[in-house]
């Protein structure tokens, strides 16, 4: 396949390397500066377990123009980019095309067809419905990642654990077998090394994840803690289990439910030791926050389902405060 990962960073960066180090695939990137340059220079690089990954990218260019329509793209952006590059994606696309959403929080086609949250874009991600007119939920598949890793050098993903993928098609729900687009993908990325898991109902999957990740990471900015020193630190987790509580009963009205309780959450992401959110390294290395589609998105689900969120409130209007009087949140 013809693939352009758009936002080559710590995932995109080792999904590409693993893509293109099959040698069954064209991998270019969509990508500018530093990283671009690097990528045209060195190729695709990772590393993993002590062991260094090398592939070539087929072509590192910010012109969607230049890299033509696509069988595949793969976007690994942070979400607060997207209504920026979005636009510029669509020399992109073909009726062929398959978009694969690899993003933290709520991704742009959440909504699409969902008629509990009124279908409408969410202005907290999706502020005029730009992405989903540039990139159609119709041609979009979902996906979950259960990794974690963080950029070592522009042009360097360095993963730190796991593996797992989970794939859907975003405007699908209760497969009874999986769509042609979703399995050809999954095909790719299972022959790439990945434990990849094909999903009946992606929405869930991504709120889930997102229940158990958008309470860490702002909070960890706000403190400059690691993750264990949150959890063991009562009032603190008693305010993430509050938080949680909320974001659960959103998810429930959505059709989301969470089949879990936060305490099991808690010792979860215990069991992972102490680690330092994504959020807390994008805020020590000057970078902006994407709160917006971990708390801000939540929170206006939140009013369109009629669910009050004053712990949310709270964790959203306290980290936005903050990022803002640091330059990494716009006023």
């Amino acid at each position: 396949m013809r693939i352009t990962i758009v936002g080559a960073g710590a995932m995109g960066g080792f999904v590409g390397t693993r893509l293109a180090g099959t040698g069954e695939h064209a991998v270019s990137a969509f990508a500018r500066g530093a990283t671009g340059e690097a990528l045209r220079s060195h190729g695709w690089r990772a590393r993993s377990g002590g062991v260094a990954m090398q592939a070539p990218c087929a072509m590192a260019t910010d012109d969607a123009h230049a890299l033509g329509p696509q069988d595949l793209v793969i976007v690994a952006l942070k979400a607060q980019h997207l209504p920026e590059v979005a636009p510029r994606l669509t020399p992109l696309l073909a009726a062929h095309t398959r978009v694969l959403s690899l993003m933290n929080g709520v991704p742009w086609w959440f909504t699409h067809g969902l008629a509990t949250a009124g279908d409408a874009p969410l202005a907290s991600v999706d502020p005029d419905g730009g992405i989903a007119r540039a990139l159609p939920p119709e041609a979009t598949l979902g996906g979950v990642l259960h990794m974690a890793g963080s950029t070592a050098e522009p042009g360097v993903a360095e993963h730190r654990f796991g593996m797992g993928i989970i794939l859907g098609e975003a405007t699908r729900r209760a497969l009874t077998a999986p769509g042609a687009k979703a399995t050809e993908v999954m095909r790719a990325l299972t022959a790439a090394g990945f434990d990849v898991t094909l999903s009946p109902d992606i929405r869930r999957d991504v709120w889930y994840k997102l229940w158990g990740n958008m309470t860490i990471n702002p909070i960890s900015v706000l403190t400059g803690s690691l993750s264990d020193a949150l959890l063991t630190d009562p009032p603190v987790r008693d305010f993430i289990t509050a938080c949680m509580h909320e974001a659960a009963a959103i998810g429930e009205r959505l059709g989301c439910p969470v089949d879990q309780t936060p305490e099991d959450r808690h010792q979860v992401t215990l069991r992972l030791g102490a680690f330092k959110s994504s959020m807390l390294q994008d805020a020590e290395a000057g970078r902006t926050l994407e709160l917006d589609a971990l708390v801000g998105a939540p929170r206006e689900l939140g009013g369109r389902v009629g669910v009050p969120t004053p712990n949310l409130d709270a964790l959203f209007a306290l980290t936005r405060l903050h990022a803002r009087e640091r330059g990494l949140y716009p006023r």
